[in-house]
């Protein structure tokens, strides 16, 4: 009973998916608060899914250590936000959505996680130690990743997308499996730092590991039949309206980011910048290299191209960022002023998201 009632959120979103199914029409028929209200009651309840599947994700992380456990974090994260954004994508045309998904997913995990958590250790530790090889591992995949499938793209004549598409799909694929060897192989210790503690979530049950992956995965199938509705929902509500047009790709982001921002400023509270490291900048990378190719791989399904290259606004947010994070992240030891300048950058795309810039 006690387990039981710790799912009390997928049961609550078990029942609004089945209001939501039969309200849906009515809705958006009506539109104004009858619309707005049951969009907020189906965001509320996605966000309460994924705080159970990071939760899950969190007992397993514990049991299996570092790397592996933030690997396990942020794929779990990374399924949640590509199941809803497929699922967006089979609503209302917009090219661009998967694009600006990963911008505000990148914006979300580098300038607001590790801004955050920089800000919460710093004030609470001062400096905070982690290993310095896992940071500039991560940018430096970063960087490549981001160029091969946001950058060069906008070089990329009509005619060559389709070629150019099964290029990205394999590199990204090469360089997710490279990287995740040397990541638990190779250059493990890269992703480790001795001075943490082993607490990663509250695992008093010792219930088996296959309870745990059968739940989020069935939770994670969940999130994609409530995303069914909150796709309908958000197309007739932003419809004909003023509303900035990037509000899909910036909840699909804040959906995923949320269990992460709280896992990550929880780390950084105990001293354990490492994991606040690799959340914010392996959610990142696995946000790029998992996501890009899933997405390009619907493209070439539909015969459609998506548009990937970054306009000169998030481009010149993405420099700013990586220009932050490689001043900040060279010497092992952050702080609550490096924290600050990434969430200002944070703020910086808020700001350009509500004046319908990005």
């Amino acid at each position: 009973m006690k387990y039981l009632k710790s799912e009390f959120p997928i049961a609550i979103a078990l029942i609004v998916l089945g209001l939501g199914f039969v309200l849906e029409h009515a809705a958006v028929e009506h539109g104004g608060i009858a619309l707005w209200g049951l969009l907020l009651v189906i965001l509320a309840a996605i966000i309460g899914v994924a705080f159970r599947i990071a939760h899950h994700a969190e007992v397993l992380a514990m049991r299996f250590g570092e790397p592996y456990g933030t690997l396990i974090l942020t794929l779990a994260a990374v399924s949640v936000e590509v199941v809803i954004l497929v699922v967006l994508l089979t609503g209302e045309p917009n090219p661009t959505l998967a694009r600006d998904t990963v911008f505000a997913a990148v914006m979300f995990d580098i300038n607001g996680i590790l801004g955050l958590a920089a800000i919460v250790g710093g004030l609470k530790h001062g400096q905070t130690k982690y290993n310095i090889s896992s940071a500039n591992s991560f940018v430096a995949m970063l960087l490549v990743a981001i160029g091969v499938g946001m950058f060069i793209p906008d070089f990329v004549p009509e005619e060559k997308w389709k070629i150019y598409s099964i290029f990205s799909i394999s590199i990204m694929a090469i360089m997710y499996l490279a990287f995740l060897r040397l990541q638990t192989v190779e250059h493990r210790k890269f992703f480790e730092y001795s001075a943490e503690t082993d607490e990663e979530a509250h695992d008093a049950t010792h219930s088996p590991n296959a309870l745990h992956v059968a739940v989020m995965l069935g939770a994670i199938v969940l999130v994609g039949l409530l995303s069914e509705v909150l796709s309908v929902l958000l197309d007739a509500g932003l419809s004909g309206s003023s509303l900035p047009k990037a509000i899909p790709a910036v909840l699909v982001a804040l959906i995923s980011a949320s269990p992460e921002i709280l896992t990550a400023l929880k780390a950084a509270q105990q001293d354990r910048m490492q994991t606040t490291v690799n959340i914010a900048l392996g959610a990142s990378l696995a946000t790029v290299l998992l996501t890009l190719p899933v997405i390009e791989a619907l493209a070439l399904f539909s015969g459609e191209r998506i548009d990937m290259a970054l306009t000169p606004v998030q481009a010149g947010m993405l420099l700013l960022t990586f220009m932050a994070v490689m001043n900040n992240l060279h010497d092992g030891e952050t702080n609550a002023i490096e924290g600050i300048s990434h969430f200002v950058l944070f703020a910086a795309f808020i700001a350009l998201v509500m004046m319908g810039l990005i």
